[in-house]
């Protein structure tokens, strides 16, 4: 074989890395159809998609998403950042959330601050690096430096899990003292009367504290003095554990406790039967977050249920709006917000 044909015959030297145009010529498509696939899927036909969707597996191509984002300007990330990606509580939010943003093209990066707002800043200051398409975070309880990051930022950001319309970010969430007194109206409904409430376990948990006030003002109103009990024990299950033993020992002993989420109500439930202690007959429990668990624990748990699922979908819609074609301003989307509702669910507990 001569040199020349040796020549022909050796494989073009390439990078390694597939490309827009090695997908799209595998499948005889235009780049924009496959660019479409990964920006929009939905602007593209069922059947063109799963063209694409079998391509993509087959040459097992990655988009290059930082080419993608310097040449835009903007990535097709999201940050979003979670007091705690552990707890079942902000489960069913991620999950919606993730499930509609990766519908529509996107790729949701997620970070956790375990309700530290030092952590929370860090983690706000990292995403915002990649330049995200948008940023969603919890709650309105920010450091100074988280603050201003959102200051001057010039993503869309959207605050989820709270409700305070006077804020820069756009609010897809609920009043959390409004949660407290559905669970605090609940009891008294029922005849109850000393009733308490038991604060999270986990410090830096200031929802869980609005939540509380919720509940004292309610008592306060209804003529009941507010009893407040703080666990010291961290573990939430051995926290609540601790809650029902000391309150049920006070001098008057209570009749009823609302808890700050439903770990600390599963701790006091696990410990009743142990120490032969009747729930509801000699104390009602109530919890927050409606946790999977929540109906099958004995007696189930009455609690009172967050839209988290809702606040997932709603933030999503919100971002694809803003990255639409006609967008609204964020001043007509801060004029349409409206809180959600939390609802209690009755059961064995109360």
């Amino acid at each position: 074989m001569s040199d020349s044909t040796k020549s022909e015959a050796r494989p073009r030297r390439t990078s390694g890395r597939l490309t827009l145009r090695d997908v799209a010529e595998h499948v005889g498509v235009s780049q924009i159809s496959v660019s479409r696939y990964f920006q929009d899927p939905t602007r593209l036909s069922e059947p063109l998609r799963e063209r694409i969707a079998r391509a993509v597996a087959e040459l097992g191509y990655v988009p290059n998403l930082v080419a993608g984002g310097l040449a835009s300007a903007r990535s097709r990330v999201i940050g979003m950042v979670i007091p705690n990606i552990s707890g079942p509580i902000f489960a069913n939010t991620i999950q919606s959330f993730s499930d509609a943003v990766t519908a529509h093209g996107y790729q949701l990066l997620l970070a956790s601050s375990y309700f530290s707002t030092d952590l929370e800043e860090h983690a706000v200051r990292g995403l915002l690096g990649w330049s995200p398409a948008a940023l969603v975070l919890t709650s309105h309880f920010h450091s100074p430096g988280t603050e201003a990051l959102i200051a001057q930022s010039q993503v869309p950001v959207i605050e989820t899990w709270d409700f305070q319309p006077q804020r820069k970010p756009l609010q897809i969430g609920f009043s959390h003292q409004e949660a407290g007194r559905i669970a605090a109206r609940h009891l008294i409904e029922r005849g109850y009367q000393h009733i308490a409430f038991v604060q999270n376990s986990v410090a830096g948990d200031t929802s869980a504290l609005e939540r509380g006030d919720g509940y004292a003002a309610t008592m306060r109103e209804h003529g009941r003095k507010p009893i407040v009990f703080s666990p010291k024990e961290v573990s939430p299950t051995h926290a609540g554990r601790e809650a029902l033993l000391a309150l049920l020992s006070a001098r008057i002993p209570v009749d009823a406790i609302v808890f700050a989420n439903d770990n600390l109500a599963f701790g006091a439930l696990l410990a009743a039967p142990r120490v032969g202690i009747r729930v509801p007959q000699q104390c009602a429990i109530v919890g927050f977050g409606d946790y999977p668990l929540a109906d099958m624990v004995m007696p189930s748990l009455t609690t009172v249920r967050p839209p988290a699922r809702e606040m997932g979908e709603l933030a999503a819609a919100r971002i694809f709006a803003l990255q639409g074609d006609d967008p609204p301003s964020i001043a007509t989307l801060r004029r349409r917000q409206r809180p959600l509702s939390c609802e209690i669910v009755v059961r064995e507990s109360s």
